[in-house]
Formats: structure tokens, C-alpha cells, sequence
């Protein structure tokens, strides 16, 4: 009887402290389903790219976020350091939809950029990536709100949700300053009208705090976000100027951002996009990163 008794009182224990550790965890996700990434362009450029993966690998980063590599050859270096160190490849910056937006009136534009972005995914399936990180459109002086959002929408929808189904990459839009998707509910709509599993949302920290709040995005465009970007941003409004900060250095509520993406139960890699540096800076990136994910303001205590 007493080992039956010793045996429920172990048994009782066990549930209550595992519902203990649920409830922490609620409060800031469950431990390791977010995963730490880079951008290639804050790694060494003087290391080749088995250089350059294995520094990122030895100061804590899981992934990377690669550019556009139109050389074969240079793809196949890339892919082959990923394999040898087992830095994963999990995303890729599209290079050309600034200089050659889907929103133009132009054909041979639209060409270059659905070009460029037939590259960025067969980069992301000879690497392994799950994603191509594309700005839809570009309102400028000559195309209007409207228009960026009718020809970007037909042309993601005609000429590049194929391939991408094909290939089995999703195609992931951001908001990037190019006075386009303005608000969360008209992100949230954009996706939503793109009508495919392989076409979902980039959410870049950084990019929404000069007119609004990220955590009130993350939460508007939940299950829609598959790739998230990490930078932090200051702004002095009384002067007019604004800066780009280290994490934990700017204006971002970071422990509320953190609540945000555990309410949305985000799980996959966020990646930083600030300055680069070398090995002891990238380790400081990597602990405020660690710092964010653990539900605190990522500030260096030391810096």
C-alpha cells in the first residue's frame, strides 16, 4: 500500500509541476520551437561561404537567410557549406523587386522581377529553404495604391504561385517602406486574397515602428507569418530623425513583441538583420537574441 501511495504521490507531483512549466511557458512560447537566424550580409564577406557558416554556427545561430545567387556554381558552394556545417538554409532575400517592381505599368520590368524571383526559388529548393521573402509592390509617383495592389496580386497569382507550388517554397511578402500595406488589417487582407498555402506574410520587427506597433501587427496577422526579421528602431519625433539600433536599443517593446509571437504560437526562425560585425559581436547578437526569446529586453547587460 505504501508503494502504491509513494507511487500516486510521485504520479501527482509529476502532473502538477509539468502543468507548472505549461503555464510559464504560455507566458513566452515553448522553449526552442523559435529558432536563431542570420542575414549572409552581417557575416564576414572576406571568409568564403564554408567560412562564414561555420562562425555562424560556433556563436549559437541555428539558420541563415541567404540573397539571390543567379551562378550555378556559386549556388552549389553555398548549398555545399550548408550540408558540411549543418547551418540550415531556411529563407531567401528576392534581389530585384526594388529596381524592378511587379507593381510597374512596364512588361519588361515585371519581367526582370518574376525572373528574379523564378531564381530566388529554385535557390530556396537546391538549398533547402521553405521560403522566398518578396516586397509585392512599389507605390510611387506613377503607380498608385490601387494599381500596386491589382497587378502585384495577378501577377503573384499568375506567374509566380505556380512555380513556387511546384517547388514547394512558399512565397512570403514584407512590408518594407514602399508606402504599400500600411496597416496590419491591410496585410492580413492582401495574404488572405492571395488565396494559396504558399503564399503567407514576412513580419520585420523593426520595419512597422516608425507609424505603429509590432506586437498589434503580430497579433493581427497571426497564423499568416512564416518568417520573421529582427532589427530595432529609434525615432526622435520632435527632431525629425530616426535611427536603426542594436536589439534592445530602440523604441520595440520586446517583452511584449515576445507575448505577441506566443499568442500567435510562431514557431519558426526569426532571423536578425541589423549591422554585421565579428565573432564576439555576432555572439552578443546571438545572447540579446536568447534574451527576446526567454520573454526579456534584449540589451546586453554589459553594453
Amino acid at each position: 500500500m505504501q508503494d502504491r501511495r509513494t507511487f500516486l504521490t510521485s504520479l501527482a507531483a509529476g502532473v502538477l509541476a509539468a502543468t507548472h512549466r505549461s503555464q510559464a511557458q504560455s507566458a513566452t512560447g515553448t522553449p526552442g520551437t523559435i529558432r536563431k537566424a542570420v542575414l549572409i550580409s552581417m557575416l564576414p564577406k572576406e571568409l568564403p561561404y564554408a567560412g562564414q557558416f561555420a562562425l555562424a554556427r560556433e556563436v549559437g545561430f541555428e539558420g541563415i537567410e541567404m540573397q539571390t545567387v543567379p551562378r550555378a556554381e556559386e549556388a552549389a558552394e553555398i548549398r555545399d557549406a550548408a550540408q558540411k556545417t549543418g547551418l540550415k538554409i531556411h529563407s531567401v532575400m528576392n534581389a530585384d523587386h526594388w529596381r524592378f517592381p511587379l507593381s510597374s505599368a512596364d512588361p519588361a520590368v515585371v519581367n526582370q522581377c518574376v525572373a528574379g524571383m523564378e531564381t530566388s526559388l529554385r535557390n530556396a529548393a537546391l538549398w533547402g529553404a521553405d521560403a522566398v521573402l518578396l516586397v509585392p509592390a512599389v507605390v510611387d509617383a506613377a503607380t498608385s495604391y490601387k494599381q500596386a495592389w491589382d497587378r502585384s496580386q495577378r501577377l503573384i497569382k499568375e506567374r509566380l504561385l505556380p512555380l513556387a507550388r511546384d517547388l514547394k517554397v512558399v512565397i512570403a511578402v514584407e512590408e518594407v517602406w514602399n508606402k504599400f500595406l500600411l496597416s496590419p488589417l491591410e496585410f492580413a487582407r492582401y495574404v488572405d486574397e492571395l488565396d494559396s498555402p504558399w503564399a503567407k506574410a514576412y513580419f520585420d520587427v523593426g520595419n512597422v515602428v516608425f507609424y505603429a506597433y509590432p506586437q498589434d501587427w503580430i497579433r493581427t496577422l497571426g497564423k499568416r507569418i512564416v518568417k520573421v526579421h529582427l532589427k530595432d528602431f529609434q525615432l526622435d519625433r520632435p527632431n525629425g530623425r530616426f535611427t536603426w539600433k542594436n536589439l534592445g536599443e530602440g523604441d520595440i517593446d520586446w517583452p511584449e513583441v515576445r507575448r505577441a509571437f506566443a499568442e500567435i504560437d510562431y514557431r519558426g526562425f526569426v532571423t536578425t538583420e541589423i549591422s554585421g560585425g565579428p565573432r564576439d559581436y555576432l555572439k552578443d547578437v546571438v545572447m540579446r537574441v536568447d534574451r527576446f526569446l526567454a520573454g526579456e529586453k534584449p540589451a546586453s547587460t554589459s553594453g
